[in-house]
């Protein structure tokens, strides 16, 4: 009797194994499905902190997204799309903080040497040292140059243009590396975090919405501290 139950039980055990590992790999695939969607969500908010004088803690944060959406299929248009209008926000508003607050606030933002290099190539070359810091991926800083941009009277039009057209360069680019090689990223994701995808994916984002929220938090005390509302709406020279 014993044997028998015990063949039964390794029996119906064999055979339920299947279901649940199917089970659990269509929880898994719905989980991921709305993560995806969930960042896409997020991307333009992210992208636009990512792009302002108060960056995320995790460098290239965006660029992460692009390559890891783009990999699982997400629309490549929408995605340089979103990160582009969110960098094009950030930037602008950094640009506006520098015009308002002058070197005074530079120079509480920015280390003196980095400042004293990025103000006078800033002078000589304005269009290269806004364009070349935001194509190149970490550790270029970007921060110091868009603030920069703005102390210095940089006009606002030039500087959209040249922040925009780079970052959507940058931005395609992480897109194309996304799509023909981020796959494999994700096939090793697969394989090597099936048990704990889940949680690692939760506590990325709990990092991400928190410090993204700091930022946001600070972005907006920076902006109703030095009253930016008439310098957004004022022609620049």
């Amino acid at each position: 009797m014993a044997t028998t139950l015990t063949s039964l039980a390794t029996s119906l055990a064999l055979q339920t194994a299947p279901v649940a590992h199917a089970h659990a790999q269509h929880a898994h695939s719905g989980f991921m499905h709305f993560m995806r969607h969930l960042g896409l969500i997020g991307l333009l908010p992210i992208s636009a902190v990512d792009s302002s004088f108060v960056p995320l803690p995790i460098p290239g944060v965006t660029d992460i997204l692009l390559i890891v959406f783009a990999a699982a299929h997400s629309n490549v248009f929408l995605l340089v799309a979103l990160a582009t209008i969110g960098s094009a926000l950030g930037g602008l508003f950094s640009h506006a903080v520098g015009q308002a607050g002058g070197l005074a606030f530079l120079e509480k933002h920015v280390p003196k040497a980095i400042l004293n290099r990025v103000t006078n190539w800033m002078e000589h070359h304005a269009i290269l040292a806004v364009s070349l810091p935001a194509i190149l991926p970490p550790p270029m800083p970007l921060s110091p140059f868009v603030l920069v941009a703005g102390a210095v009277h940089m006009s606002r039009k030039k500087f959209m243009w040249a922040f925009t057209v780079s970052r959507l360069i940058r931005h395609a680019i992480a897109v194309w590396i996304g799509v023909h090689y981020g796959r494999t990223f994700l096939r090793l994701w697969s394989h090597f975090s099936s048990k704990w995808a889940t949680t690692i994916l939760i506590s990325l984002w709990s990092v991400i919405l928190i410090f993204m929220a700091i930022a946001i938090w600070k972005l907006y005390k920076t902006s109703k501290d030095m009253k930016l509302s008439p310098t957004l709406n004022r022609k620049p020279a």
